[in-house]
């Protein structure tokens, strides 16, 4: 395999790593539900695409028979994590999220939402 090759499909997989990394980051660090919402879907879709386009480039390169195992699962990747995500979303949307209680430890001026109108409390 050339060196040219070598040195993009690693690239590929650092970038990938990269992704997956600030998307498991960003489910973590991040305060509201929609902010977490969205840091996994739309980093971790860019870090697994990127990881399966460098297999994808070795199968390629090293003459192996054609996988379409890794096309598949890129296809279905991209089919069900924006779905899955609008599909969160509009359930948190229908169960007025933003206007839940806030997590221990956290303030209004943290994460920006209004308190509630009524003043009341909501036990779970």
């Amino acid at each position: 395999m050339n060196i040219f090759w070598e040195i993009v499909l690693a690239a590929l997989l650092l970038t990938g790593s990269f992704f997956l990394l600030m998307g498991g980051v960003g489910l973590v660090k991040l305060s509201e539900f929609f902010r977490r919402l969205h840091a996994p879907t739309k980093a971790s879709t860019l870090g697994v695409g990127c990881v399966l386009a460098a297999s994808v480039g070795y199968h390629l390169f090293i003459d192996s028979d054609p996988q379409p195992r890794e096309l598949l699962i890129t296809a279905f990747l991209f089919i069900t994590a924006p779905i899955s995500a609008h599909l969160m979303s509009k359930a948190a949307l229908s169960l007025r999220m933003d206007e839940r209680p806030q997590l221990p430890g956290r303030s209004d001026e943290d994460t920006h939402v209004p308190p509630r109108p009524d003043g009341g409390d909501e036990s779970f």
